[in-house]
């Protein structure tokens, strides 16, 4: 990849950072223009779609645009036989930069609206239905990215990954956090789009089940790619990642 570490990892903080800002700003200001909880969810929905299309195309030509920590382990693990895949180094530099980001977009946003700037969120979200909503999203969003990359079309990501993530929003019982770093960053902010600390162990586990799931996915659908098969295409807008190598 041609941006130096540091760059690639200021872009993914930066990225996350204005994804949940989006998130929980977009939470805040729909409750605060209505009290039907459909419209809330349709506001937050689509300010996030918008705000994931454009930073996607904005920033992935630095880092890829991951902006999550199970998108960038599972593009470690499926390039680490390949000199052009991610490094133990870049994963070691992205998920921290993820997570830091995502708590200061949550405390960004809550500066935005007049609320404390740290209040932990007291919404539960602890059920198993839910925590099957995050498998299935998680999932959906892995096979998307990978899938897309293993059929030279990443080029859609920005329209392709927010439009998903819009649709699981309203086909998953969990609204789609998909996210672990956005799920940490979303525990502190007692608004609409929170969720209490006390739920997130289960929350990111069913996430990082559901990335297993949706790698087996892309084998059992695309089949293992041959070595020579292997070439540089985008993944999420980046120009020079190779594309994922399943084991």
């Amino acid at each position: 990849m041609s941006a130096p570490l540091g760059r690639r990892a200021l872009a993914e903080a930066v990225g996350t950072a204005a994804l949940v800002a989006v998130v929980v700003g977009s939470g805040i200001q729909a409750t605060e223009l209505t009290r039907d909880v459909g419209v809330q969810l349709l506001a937050n929905s689509l300010a996030t779609v918008f705000g994931l299309g454009v930073l996607v195309a904005l920033l992935g030509p630095v880092s890829g645009a991951h902006f999550n920590p199970v998108v960038t382990l599972a593009a470690w693990f499926t390039g680490r036989r390949s000199k052009d895949g991610l490094t133990a180094r870049d994963v070691a530099a992205y998920v921290p930069a993820q997570i830091a980001g995502a708590i200061v977009g949550a405390i960004v946003a809550d500066a935005m609206f007049g609320k404390p700037l740290v209040q932990w969120s007291t919404h539960d979200r602890s059920a198993g239905h839910l925590w099957l909503g995050e498998v299935v999203a998680t999932a959906g969003l892995v096979l998307l990215i990978f899938g897309l990359a293993r059929t030279d079309r990443a080029q859609l990501g920005p329209v392709a990954v927010a439009s998903y993530i819009g649709a699981a929003y309203w086909f998953t019982s969990s609204t789609s956090f998909a996210n672990p770093a956005v799920t940490i960053g979303r525990t502190f902010t007692d608004t609409f789009a929170g969720i209490a600390p006390g739920s997130l162990g289960p929350f990111i586990a069913a996430q990082l089940l559901g990335a297993a799931l949706g790698l087996g996915l892309v084998i059992a659908v695309f089949g293992r790619p041959a070595p020579a098969q292997a070439r540089t295409i985008p993944l999420q807008g980046e120009p020079e990642l190779a594309a994922p190598t399943l084991p």
